[in-house]
């Protein structure tokens, strides 16, 4: 197996979304980003989850860029697919 082939290979593997509860689905990617975080997310449904993010990033004074764009790609996908429209 080539590099190349190992980069999608893992890629793939890190977009791959897993059923956490039945109210939230995350990639490993988030999942690890989670974890660096020590923040629990099997009990909690996508907006508790925004929320705890959004909390963790109002209350630090660094700046978490990957944070950050967890709270946006979680805050989008519960727009577009948990919205009425």
């Amino acid at each position: 197996m080539n590099e190349i082939d190992e980069i999608v290979i893992n890629t793939h593997k890190s977009l791959e979304m897993k059923k956490i509860n039945d109210k939230l689905y995350l990639s490993n990617k988030q999942i690890n980003i989670l974890n660096n975080y020590d923040i629990d997310y099997e009990n909690k449904s996508i907006e508790e989850l925004i929320y705890e993010i959004e909390e963790i990033l109002n209350d630090s004074y660094e700046e978490s860029i990957e944070l950050e764009e967890l709270s946006k790609e979680l805050s989008e996908f519960n727009y577009y697919h948990n919205t009425k429209k």
